[in-house]
């Protein structure tokens, strides 16, 4: 497949979200930039919701990993399902009420300032780490299937992820969460249809009808879904459970995804967001890991050599999908799977930019309570915070590349999840009990407890009790911190 013409649809692409930005973004002003005015549209939010969800990494992961993980995935989605409800119901309610912009100034309300900046500073070092792995997967995918190809021009990777991150700050640094909105919609749109379409081309090509490739999917042993050891990571309770806190977490607690949801124009609008965006997520969940099982039948069905470490023999299940689409399904697979891709990507990572504005202006700098600043330098100064962090996640990408092991990216990944652990027992502590905490000491406790998390974990059961610890890792670290939390209660 010619890179140009890669290019060029992504180019066209492009601009498709630059025309967005530009007629979302004019008169943008500080309440727009943040609430969106409260006029978003809970469709648009809802639907929007699913591309921020569904990462670059989980577009080629999720299916590739089906030849080693079946559907054990779905188990996890399940639970989301249920910790979706819990947003609806018991989050999104204190939310609206207290009318809040960045969801920590809640633990300023309730505990104090360094409560809020550390719940602030959670989330910024979280999506930093997270935002940036995912789009370092997915740039390195372009480049090396595009740009590293064009031989008349070498195109070295850190001009390559100059330009992209470029781009995403010009449709985001003005319009905010009132353009992101929109734009996030258009590509879960794409998203969704590199999904449904890839599944389409390879029904074309094995010639089998829609009705015979449920049949085949579901009589295939790589459908299996529920699992029963629980000493294993995939048992379905440790799944099912952990993907309820991980949603809570994740979603509900998480400045980022919580933005949108209170850019509704009112609390009920938000929880039908909610409602419709929990179904859909497991739908377009199933339809990822069906073309995950049609993978791997084409690859037998065309006699094509899995990709795997030759060292260790293990599928080498991040290659799986973008091996197939990019070298042996045709130009049409090809440009959906690079479409597909490159939506999944920037709708996770666009947001980022903006929400993680939003936490540092609010929450850790405190511009929006300044009365000595003009609106006019608050908003230099958000777009100056803004464009830092485009070049703070620049350079964390440029070291993930310098570092050259992919496996490091899983680890920033993992990491990446202890920061919720903290968030969860703080919010726990704030809504389920009435005890006050001595706000200095909190940060502490919220360092200290991921690291006990790590310890216990990894050098105390699993060597000793043979148990694989799962998902269920945010749940210990959570119950970890709200220890700590209640030995820093204040007495009355």
């Amino acid at each position: 497949m010619s890179p140009i013409l890669i290019i060029s649809c992504i180019g066209l692409y492009f601009g498709g979200l630059l025309l967005i930005a530009y007629l979302t973004s004019k008169n943008t002003t500080a309440e727009s930039y943040f609430s969106g005015n409260h006029t978003s549209p809970w469709y648009a939010v809802a639907f929007g919701m699913i591309g921020d969800s569904l990462s670059g990494v989980t577009y080629i992961s999720v299916p590739g990993k089906v030849g080693t993980a079946h559907f054990s995935y779905l188990q996890l989605v399940l639970g989301y399902f249920i910790g979706y409800f819990i947003i609806s119901k018991i989050l999104l309610p204190i939310y609206y009420k207290m009318n809040l912009v960045s969801i920590y100034s809640y633990l300023q309300d309730r505990f104090g300032k360094h409560t809020q900046k550390t719940g602030a500073f959670f989330f910024i070092l979280s999506r930093i780490l997270g935002a940036s792995g995912r789009l370092y997967l997915a740039a390195g995918v372009i480049q090396f299937f595009v740009f590293d190809r064009i031989q008349s021009v070498h195109i070295p990777f850190w001009l390559s992820v100059s330009v992209i991150l470029i781009l995403m700050l010009v449709y985001t640094y003005k319009g905010g969460i009132k353009t992101l909105v929109w734009t996030d919609t258009f590509q879960s749109l794409f998203l969704v249809l590199g999904v449904v379409l890839s599944i389409g081309v390879i029904m074309s090509k094995m010639d089998i009808s829609f009705t015979q490739t449920v049949k085949t999917i579901y009589q295939s042993p790589l459908s299996q879904t529920f699992f029963w050891d629980w000493h294993k990571s995939n048992f379905f309770f440790k799944e099912f459970i952990g993907g309820i806190f991980i949603a809570v977490a994740m979603t509900g607690l998480d400045q980022n995804m919580m933005q949108k949801n209170l850019s509704c124009k009112s609390l009920g609008e938000a929880q039908k967001n909610i409602f419709w965006f929990s179904i859909v997520m497991v739908i377009v969940n199933v339809f990822f890991l069906s073309l995950g099982v049609l993978l791997y039948q084409y690859y037998a069905f065309a006699s094509i050599d899995i990709p795997t470490n030759l060292a260790t023999g293990q599928i080498i299940s991040d290659k799986v999908f973008p091996n197939l689409a990019l070298g042996y399904l045709g130009m049409f697979a090809g440009l959906i799977f690079i479409i597909g891709l490159t939506a999944a990507t920037f709708s996770s990572a666009d947001s980022v930019l903006t929400t993680l504005t939003t936490s540092t202006y609010i929450d850790m700098l405190e511009y929006d309570k300044n009365t000595i600043l003009s609106e006019k330098e608050k908003s230099k100064r958000r777009t100056l915070i803004h464009i830092g962090f485009a070049v703070i996640m620049w350079l964390v990408i440029i070291v993930f590349d310098i570092l050259n092991q992919r496996a490091i990216i899983d680890t920033i990944l993992m990491l990446a999840g202890y920061t919720y652990g903290p968030l969860l027992g703080l919010f726990t502590i704030g809504l389920f009990t009435k005890l006050n905490l001595k706000d200095a000491l909190v940060p502490v406790i919220c360092v200290i407890a991921p690291i006990f998390t790590y310890l216990i974990a990894n050098y105390i059961v699993t060597p000793y009790c043979n148990y694989q610890i799962g998902n269920e890792l945010i749940i210990i670290n959570a119950g970890i911190t709200i220890i700590g939390l209640v030995l820093v209660k204040k007495r009355n």
